[in-house]
């Protein structure tokens, strides 16, 4: 088996006390920052079945921060113990407008008196101690991307919203491409024994341990996410409507769904039109293709000749180096994830032409594999040989098995603690209200 550097994997510092109050409070300002232009009736409205209400996230993030940072840390783990009005698995996301919410000023109460107790219990943690809730600051880093986690899911709901669109407070420019990539080009990937996951205890989720070895054999994959240019053509070409690109699952879903492309492409005399939340125009095809579902990126792979990665490969694309058989934890290398480096951290509220992040390319070649969209792969969701429930089971266990694909690589509304190479997502293949795309591989 190949050498690989294991130091290279856990990416975050040892934390202390003060760091984390820090990343506490920016992570919660962050939270009221993008719901500061909603009104009332908005933040208690149920947006779509599929989401819900805003309030409802706001005391969902409250309660799990109660749990884990509070009880949790003195009693037995247990997550059951949450609120039944918060609990996700008492009150699925269809059911959750008839709840009773709080109001927005009730639920800034509840989460500064929660706060407030946990920064009392911050100040006695023993960040060293035995315990592996506590040891390297991992629970608050846990319920830090919680919160990013839901921040993401309320961006979901924003994008959905109905009424007049959203209108973030704020929002950043994208730098202007500096990084040319020939249209269609694509890497090897050389094959060989590669390792897979991460050992890290101080933030990885427990889906993504224990670091195993996989031996991959040689295959080609894109060089950067399938964009709307490539995309629209593909649907000008009568995507939607040849059987042949589809499978049997796919066109189930594109006859009972009715989709003739992807969401928030509007047709219109002068071309596509596109939205991302108030920002209405005509579709740039340089952008990475955003709001598409599995099957319509499984269909889209057919007709160009190729396929979807497996989320093997595309962590190998990602992560190895095979000039130096060393694993990064980021596409760059080790640095932490930001905004300089790739499209992250919510406030563009869109995603960037290809090649707005020059340093955002992995060892070889890939561009953009962290940021802008999610990246459907054709794995089912399932545990790593040697998985093992930590913290909780109901984080990962309640979803294994074959009715979830994998996505990686997060998105422009991923916060960059929330995402890393080895980071796994997944969704139902029918999913289009979450940013994803994709990009596509075949054999060697």
């Amino acid at each position: 088996m190949g050498k690989y550097d294991m130091s290279a994997i856990a990416t975050p510092t040892r934390s202390d006390r003060l760091s984390l109050a820090r990343e506490l409070a920016e992570a919660r300002a962050r939270t009221f920052q993008l719901l500061t232009p909603v009104s009332s009736e908005d933040l208690r409205r149920q947006h779509d079945p599929l989401m819900s209400p805003l309030l409802w996230d706001l005391g969902h993030i409250a309660y799990f921060e109660e749990l884990w940072l509070t009880r949790n840390l003195d009693g037995p783990i247990e997550f059951v113990e949450m609120p039944g009005l918060f609990n996700p698995f008492e009150n699925p996301r269809s059911t959750r407008g008839t709840l009773p919410l709080p109001d927005l000023a009730r639920c800034r109460e509840i989460m500064d008196e929660i706060r407030r107790r946990v920064l009392q219990k911050l100040d006695d943690a023993d960040l060293s101690s035995d315990n592996p809730l506590l040891l390297d600051g991992y629970v608050y880093r846990m319920v830090l991307q919680h919160e990013y986690q839901h921040n993401e899911t309320m961006l979901q709901t924003l994008q959905l919203k109905q009424g007049t669109p959203y209108s973030p407070a704020e929002r950043w420019a994208t730098p202007a491409p500096a990084l040319e990539v020939a249209p269609g080009a694509m890497v090897r990937f050389p094959g060989g024994i590669v390792p897979i996951g991460t050992e890290d205890r101080s933030a990885a989720y427990d889906n993504e341990r224990p670091v195993h070895s996989v031996e991959l054999t040689p295959f080609w994959i894109d060089v950067t996410p399938v964009t709307n240019g490539d995309f629209a053509t593909f649907v000008d070409d009568g995507g939607y409507s040849r059987r042949e690109y589809w499978s049997d699952a796919g066109w189930a879903w594109l006859q009972e769904s009715g989709a003739t492309a992807p969401k928030y492409w509007i047709r219109s005399e002068s071309g596509w039109i596109t939205r991302s939340m108030d920002q209405t125009g005509p579709l740039s095809p340089t952008h990475p293709v955003c709001h598409v579902c599995y099957y319509e990126a499984e269909a889209y792979s057919r007709a160009v000749g190729k396929r979807l990665p497996t989320e093997l490969e595309w962590e190998a694309a990602a992560s190895w180096d095979p000039k130096t058989n060393t694993k990064n934890a980021f596409p760059w290398g080790n640095r932490p994830a930001s905004r300089s480096l790739a499209n992250l951290d919510q406030l563009t509220f869109s995603t960037a032409p290809i090649g707005s992040y020059p340093e955002n390319v992995s060892a070889i070649g890939c561009y953009g594999m962290i940021g802008d969209v999610w990246e459907w792969t054709s794995s089912d969701f399932g545990p790593y040989p040697g998985f093992e429930a930590f913290p909780y089971p109901e984080y990962s266990e309640p979803f294994f098995g074959t009715e979830y694909k994998v996505l990686r690589g997060g998105s422009w509304a991923t916060r960059p603690g929330a995402i890393r190479n080895s980071f796994r997502n997944w969704d139902y293949p029918i999913r289009r209200q979450i940013f994803s795309g994709f990009r596509c591989a075949r054999d060697a």
